[in-house]
């Protein structure tokens, strides 16, 4: 096990499985500290050094009640060659900033990194405006990369949210 002080040392193994893997488990808690699992498509950026997670997804009452009571999530992705990633974030709905809603939108259609995404208008035919269109913005705050093949474990853990950048801490 061998943990980095910068994200950039874990990036390129983290960029690679996911692409790799693309599909996610989305892990939250209910009211009575249960967990609920759920297979989700996320996307990811790298701003200023820090990676921002997105989710589009629909906004259903379980998922908005889970992330309203507690804020905590897993991004697990795995896959049969043994490699792993596991993202431990907070998240939060992003609703009412369109010009967010529309680049996300267009980070999906594009794919980020590159091959992972789709088309958002096969789920929201109204575009990010849609009021079903819902999107979960991840901070992460430790990421762990397992390489399957010899169990070898990186991990990454954020810095204090004061020390960000401005382009980090608010898109």
């Amino acid at each position: 096990m061998r943990t980095v002080r910068s994200f950039s040392d874990l990036q390129e193994p983290f960029l690679a499985y996911i692409q790799d893997i693309v599909y996610a488990t989305m892990t939250t808690v209910d009211s009575r500290n249960r967990p609920r699992a759920r297979v989700l498509l996320p996307i990811w950026e790298v701003l200023d050094g820090v990676p921002i997670g997105w989710i589009a997804a629909y906004k259903t009452p379980v998922k908005v009640a889970h992330l309203k009571r507690n804020p905590h999530t897993t991004i697990s992705y795995w896959s049969p060659k043994q490699n792993s990633v596991f993202a431990d974030c907070t998240a939060e709905w992003v609703d009412e900033d369109q010009d967010v809603r529309r680049e996300i939108w267009d980070l999906y259609k594009k794919g980020s990194p590159p091959g992972v995404g789709y088309d958002p208008a096969n789920f929201w035919r109204g575009g990010h405006t849609d009021p079903k269109f819902g999107l979960i913005k991840l901070y992460p705050w430790r990421i762990q990369v397992l390489r399957g093949m010899d169990l070898s474990s990186v991990f990454w853990q954020a810095p204090d949210p004061a020390e960000l950048s401005e382009p980090a801490r608010t898109r």
